[in-house]
């Protein structure tokens, strides 16, 4: 089994088992009996394929994990796991208990790889989060950080601003290539690797699909099928993702392998990509034969150019890594977390006067020092001051525009957020920037969060107030009446 090296020191299978089915297995109420999934995973180990991924939500896996670690001790595996933590603020002690509460679960005194995942970018916790589980890094509690469904922009804000992230575990398929472009180019810019999950597509990349007419919505009971329908209807629909696997197959067929042996073969070839991520369901089946076929699989040009004309006719999906956890269409297994979005707690201090006036407070140095609010509302009116890439007294961004410019443009749409706006009410914006020579990065940063909402907007260039700082944003907004 051929490995990859995750940072500098984590060596990794590139096919990794994942847990995820765990859930599905137990979403009945009954637990999967540890010491019997454990012993399920031993000859996965045994020949090669020594890297597991599970998450604190993904049922009992993490307790899994440590009766292997109990039944087995001396057999090397590497347990990637994750921290999902509920939306809002979370403290220091709180990120403590959640690895501590991991270390517990697997019976480990490290975490070789915790990945941390953010469901909102406009509460800037999610910064304070990683910064704390660098803490535990240097600690010892924690071996490497990864992050998962992290975007383009988010992935650069934390690296630019000194976080060591060593991985980052997104959808990437032939019916999703959102990891494609800008993704894969900073991923292999900042050696961090991509972890793929849904390179089998929740199964539909299988023999057993072939020429079969297209399930109904209550004739998928599998939470992995009902997620990845949805990426079949929105990458061109049924009869595309048809052609899809009849292409699949002549290749499979050349090669003596499966059809899923071959889409995630393909994945496996792309840049960037550190491994790939094929569940598992320990104790009820085992795929461990077709999986290690993999590993061996390679196809040639001819092969890869077939697959990669035919993916190309399909509908891209829209935005980056992770949008399908924020924004819509909401391709997960529920198709539809509107309500979750909407019900995130107000990420700043929000003050409502008695003239029914509303004022946030973001918590820099400078709004107590100065006399003024991040943002205030007065009717259907919203006016966000001047913002810099400033989180409490910590520079974010480092000397990146681009970085700084999303950051900024994170806090202010959550600063709308706290007075009931979006920034899609955005009607003006005005950009300082400290030299003309980066104002390109600026203005793609800001096309790509306006693009289609088109505020009015003015860039002008300005002597900025600290040298570290390299962009200053304000913005207007007029909420319609409902």
């Amino acid at each position: 089994m051929k490995t990859t090296l995750l940072g500098d020191q984590l060596k990794i299978s590139r096919i990794i088992t994942g847990m995820w089915q765990i859930a599905d297995m137990e979403k009945d109420g009954r637990k999967t009996d540890a010491r019997q999934a454990a012993a399920a995973m031993l000859p996965y180990a045994e020949r090669g394929l020594t890297t597991f991924d599970m998450a604190d939500h993904y049922g009992s896996s993490e307790e899994i994990a440590g009766a292997f670690h109990q039944a087995y001790p001396d057999q090397p595996v590497q347990f990637l796991t994750k921290w999902v933590p509920e939306p809002g603020n979370i403290s220091r002690q709180e990120t403590r208990q959640a690895i501590e509460k991991a270390l517990v679960r697997t019976q480990s005194n490290r975490i070789d790889l915790m990945q941390f995942h953010a469901w909102h970018y406009a509460n800037p916790n999610w910064l304070d989060c990683l910064y704390w589980l660098e803490e535990l890094r240097q600690e010892g509690l924690i071996g490497n950080i990864g992050v998962t469904n992290f975007d383009t922009a988010h992935l650069n804000i934390a690296v630019k601003s000194g976080i060591k992230i060593v991985s980052n575990q997104v959808c990437y398929s032939l019916l999703d290539q959102r990891a494609a472009g800008a993704m894969t180019q900073l991923c292999l810019r900042e050696k961090i690797g991509l972890l793929a999950f849904g390179t089998m597509a929740g199964g539909f990349f299988s023999e057993q699909w072939m020429g079969k007419r297209e399930p109904l919505q209550d004739e998928i009971t599998n939470w992995s099928l009902l997620k990845y329908k949805r990426f079949i209807d929105n990458s061109g629909g049924w009869k595309k993702y048809q052609e899809l696997l009849s292409t699949l197959n002549v290749i499979a067929k050349n090669h003596q392998v499966s059809l899923a042996a071959v889409a995630s073969g393909y994945m496996l070839q792309q840049p960037a990509v550190a491994g790939i991520i094929i569940g598992a369901r320990l104790g009820l089946s085992s795929h461990l034969d077709s999986n290690l076929k993999i590993d061996g699989l390679m196809l040639n040009e001819s092969e890869c150019g077939q697959i990669k004309e035919i993916i190309s006719t399909f509908d891209a999906i829209h935005g980056d890594c992770g949008d399908e956890y924020r924004k819509p269409p909401y391709l997960t297994a529920s198709g539809d977390l509107s309500h979750h979005v909407q019900d995130f707690p107000k990420p700043f201090e929000t003050v409502v006067k008695d003239n029914g006036k509303i004022q946030v407070f973001t918590g820099t140095i400078w709004e107590p020092l100065a006399g003024y609010c991040r943002a205030v509302r007065k009717g259907n009116i919203v006016t966000v001051s001047g913002t810099t890439a400033t989180h409490g007294a910590r520079l974010i961004g480092g000397n990146d525009p681009a970085a700084q410019t999303h950051f900024i443009l994170d806090k202010i749409e959550g600063a709308l957020f706290c007075t009931g706006a979006k920034l899609e009410d955005v009607v003006r914006t005005r950009i300082f920037i400290r030299d003309t020579s980066i104002w390109e990065a600026v203005a793609r940063a800001h096309g790509e969060r306006f693009g289609k909402i088109m505020p009015a907007n003015t860039m002008v260039e300005a002597a900025m107030i600290g040298p570290e700082y390299l962009v200053e944003i304000e913005a207007d907004a007029i909420v319609d009446a409902e």
